[in-house]
């Protein structure tokens, strides 16, 4: 294995090529730090700041081997990474986040049970496999388990409110299931919650944590829209959000940025779900923290010290989604506003074109 300590001029290699790559690519640089990423599409975002990109699909032994015998570390800015290419980078080189947390965070079922393992409160759910012979019963009862409404979601893959259908009543079991076209899949009984926020955190090689400023999250169309800091939430809440994101890391002896999405209810704290990579809801450290998200992994998976992540604004992220783009010009005037695009060529609906975090003033006690 490589030095766990990377100098300046030492190269980081990044699985995936999307905006949160080209960040990632960025911070590098701004610490002396090389990236190379690795990505299937071509002409990818993190392409244009990386200082090498191999276009490759992630099946393709050799390329995998190339990229792997020209790094020191390797991260990743999506989970869904096959695991055979996994195999191959890391009996070559260090992987961090590590396999396990990728494992854990790739299905849903797993999450949950990983979760209510380690002591924190989710969901109730049920696994339903819509290929089974009788999977109208497994759905019925699933639906008795967790009660109703419900949300059926892919085990894997689904991500911005795709690969899920919400059901209110057993009348819809045929139709879920069609959906699914046979996937396995994972009811998950509806959480009443107050807010949704989420904790950006980091875990270092030496085990030390830091954790920034819960936001509050708000979505449209199960995408992502904003995220305000600080969120709405007492201390008490604020400091749980805290312990369970160290709970999480701990438990996968993790290395790197993760994002916890937690459900703020009359009962307290529900954890949704972690993303183990730098996360949409974390941009708005870029305007209003003293270190952002990108640059606090980079210094995690490249073994230096964390640094403290210590807000000095109060602000609000908000995505520009498919023709937002067109606000452009007009968000360019703004005072106080900081505008990222993604160097995305084409605009679509659904897809995020970029962001703007907005500073509303000095940093406010939550």
């Amino acid at each position: 294995m490589k030095t766990d300590i990377l100098a300046p001029g030492r190269t980081i290699g990044i699985l995936g090529g999307g905006q949160l790559g080209r960040m990632l690519a960025m911070s590098a640089a701004r610490l002396g730090l090389r990236t190379h990423v690795f990505e299937p599409g071509a002409m990818p975002p993190a392409g244009e700041v990386a200082g090498m990109t191999i276009t490759a699909d992630y099946c393709d032994r050799e390329a995998l081997a190339s990229f792997a015998s020209g790094v020191d570390v390797v991260t990743y800015e999506f989970e869904n990474v096959p695991a055979e290419a996994l195999d191959l980078i890391e009996a070559r080189v260090p992987i961090r986040p590590g396999r396990r947390a990728l494992a854990v965070s790739q299905d849903r079922l797993r999450e949950k049970r990983f979760l209510n393992g380690i002591g924190l409160a989710t969901a109730p759910f049920h696994p339903v496999d819509c290929a089974a012979p009788n999977a109208a019963n497994i759905l019925k009862q699933a639906m008795e388990a967790v009660g109703l409404p419900a949300i059926l979601k892919t085990r894997r893959l689904g991500y911005d409110g795709k690969g899920q259908v919400r059901i209110e009543d057993t009348g819809r079991i045929a139709d879920s299931l069609a959906s699914m076209a046979g996937a396995e899949t994972i009811l998950e009984g509806f959480v009443a919650f107050v807010r949704e926020v989420s904790v950006i955190a980091a875990r270092g090689v030496d085990g030390r944590i830091a954790c920034f400023e819960p936001g509050e999250n708000v979505h449209e169309d199960g995408i992502l829209r904003t995220t305000r800091v600080p969120a709405r939430i007492d201390r008490g809440t604020r400091e749980r959000a805290f312990e369970i994101a160290a709970a999480i890391m701990d438990g996968l002896d993790y290395c790197g940025v993760i994002g916890v999405e937690l459900f703020d209810t009359a009962d307290g704290l529900v954890v949704n779900e972690f993303a183990p990579r730098v996360h949409n809801s974390g941009h708005w450290t870029e305007a209003g923290a003293v270190i952002d998200q990108f640059e606090q992994h980079v210094r995690a998976v490249a073994g230096w010290p964390l640094a403290d992540p210590i807000r000095h604004s109060d602000v609000e992220m908000t995505n520009l989604i498919g023709d937002d783009v067109s606000d452009v010009p007009a968000i360019a005037r703004e005072i106080g506003a900081r505008l990222h695009l993604y160097g995305k060529a084409e605009t679509r609906a659904g897809r995020k074109m970029g962001h703007v975090t907005r500073v509303f003033g000095p940093a406010t006690s939550p």
